[in-house]
């Protein structure tokens, strides 16, 4: 059975692996029997029946060939940059002449659907002789059937076989019948016709001269087979394969951009940022970013801590909805806004309002949470605000606890939303915790294990030496989790 029929007509179901090695040790097997007849048929080559004979054996390797192909293809799929047929396991393939841009589907007429298909193979298979001493051509019925040509009409000589040809394909039958006929060589080549009912179907030609007494070319037989319908499969794969690679292109592009965009925007840390303020209690500041690991896109988290105008210290956290460019750049855009904000001396919770109300005017529309928090280091006081956020974790003495939220929702997620604001006094060697849901997120809205567990880090948080070690501490704890949205934390320590 060809192997463009192999599966047909059956339901699509993936198919056992073993059950696929097992049809490809047949397969070459079969090949190898079939590759022994063959063999046997050559010892004689002045008896028709053997030539005949061989020309099946040849057509039957060339099935068995194509076969293989679509085995290995179907075992080990389409890999990137491998084209059917040609992995390590996979059986070689036909080796066709490559299509011009301009080729129309095989199998088609110029605007007219696929014909059914055949389901016999030798309704696909022809077999012609061209005596060039008596100018006789013999054509078998299956070959007037494979050009759409009335058997009334005849056989078509040498001579007349290139007007069914395609223009573009005409030197390829000339170059295979030259050969044949001047040098003796064997005939294996494909050409696409023009069939009488406008159809165009693509033709692999195998033959072989036959010489006389002198060693002259007596006459040329060939044995024609109809590959269109597998041809055109390949070209199925093939641009699928190719469409799959442009995507992947556009994938590592897009990411590589958001990965530059998004760090020229967030803070180049390599170690810890200290405010060496003039208050009793400095700070010192580390954070981290973990990207998902079930999309390996980048998105729109944040963080930042900016040394104030007056003394005071900018700490921010946030995380815009969605990935890629699009939410990198929407997050370089708030994050500037913020900076510049806070520098013009705004307090947090008009900051927010402010946040909010650009995000709901953007050309690219989406939701954020965020936490913005000022500290004075003189008085030691955190004022802080968010939008729909997690709260910042208070560790001291060993113990940690979320501090009280006050209001406020998503930025983006309403017109004129109001947002609180809360004091909260901190003392020297407390530790501060500020991150996105990403890294605590459980499996439902009620789901506060994530949180739980960053707080029981609090003994270990307490008895780090920076703010550095900490927040290796909380990326060890769940840096290695397949969260499904990325994450970022922040660890802000107050000096003793």
């Amino acid at each position: 059975m060809p192997p463009s029929h192999l599966f047909a007509d059956r339901p699509a179901q993936p198919p056992e692996p073993g059950a696929v090695d097992a049809l490809i040790s047949q397969t070459r097997r079969l090949r190898g029997e079939v590759d022994a007849v063959r063999r046997d048929a050559v010892a004689n080559d002045d008896d028709p029946q053997q030539r005949w004979q061989r020309a099946l054996c040849d057509l039957a390797v060339h099935q068995l060939d194509d076969l293989g192909a679509h085995l290995g293809q179907l075992r080990v799929g389409v890999p990137e940059g491998v084209a059917p047929g040609t992995g390590a396991d996979a059986e070689p393939e036909v080796d066709i002449v490559p299509d011009p841009a301009a080729e129309p589907d095989p199998g088609t007429a110029y605007g007219e659907a696929a014909p059914a298909r055949t389901g016999s193979l030798l309704s696909r298979v022809g077999s012609a002789e061209w005596n060039l001493l008596t100018d006789e051509v013999s054509w078998s019925e299956e070959l007037f059937q494979i050009f759409g040509r009335p058997a009334e009409s005849g056989p078509m000589s040498l001579d007349e076989l290139p007007s069914m040809v395609f223009a573009e394909d005409q030197s390829v039958l000339q170059g295979l019948v030259t050969d044949c006929l001047i040098d003796g060589k064997p005939i294996d080549g494909e050409f696409r016709i023009v069939r009488t009912d406008g159809r165009v179907r693509t033709v692999h030609m195998t033959g072989e001269p036959v010489l006389d007494s002198d060693g002259c070319t007596a006459s040329m037989w060939a044995v024609l087979r109809d590959v269109s319908e597998l041809r055109r499969s390949q070209r199925a794969v093939r641009e699928s394969r190719d469409s799959l690679e442009r995507s992947r292109q556009i994938e590592r592009t897009e990411r590589r951009v958001a990965v530059e965009l998004q760090e020229a925007v967030l803070p180049p840390w390599r170690g810890s940022l200290r405010f060496a303020h003039d208050g009793p209690a400095p700070l010192d500041v580390a954070a981290h970013y973990l990207p998902a690991a079930s999309t390996g896109l980048i998105g729109g988290d944040w963080y930042d801590a900016l040394a104030l105008p007056g003394g005071d210290a900018l700490l921010t956290v946030g995380d815009l909805t969605g990935h890629g460019v699009a939410a990198t750049s929407s997050m370089a855009m708030l994050l500037g806004a913020l900076r510049g904000m806070a520098v013009a001396g705004i307090r947090p919770g008009d900051l927010m309002g402010h946040l909010n109300q650009l995000l709901e005017t953007s050309v690219q529309p989406a939701l954020g949470s965020a936490m913005c928090c000022r500290y004075d280091p003189v008085a030691q006081t955190l004022t802080w605000a968010q939008a729909g956020h997690p709260a910042p974790l208070l560790f001291r003495d060993g113990t940690g606890h979320a501090l009280r939220r006050p209001e406020g929702v998503l930025l983006g997620a309403t017109t004129g939303g109001r947002y609180g604001e809360t004091e909260t006094q901190l003392f020297p060697g407390d530790l501060l915790v500020l991150h996105t849901d990403g890294l605590t997120r459980g499996s439902g809205a009620q789901d506060d294990t994530g949180t739980r567990r960053l707080l029981a880090l609090g003994p270990r948080l307490t008895e780090a030496r920076d703010a550095l070690e900490c927040v290796r501490a909380v990326v060890e704890e769940f840096g290695e989790e397949p969260r499904e949205d990325d994450a970022c934390v922040m660890v802000v320590q107050v000096g003793r």
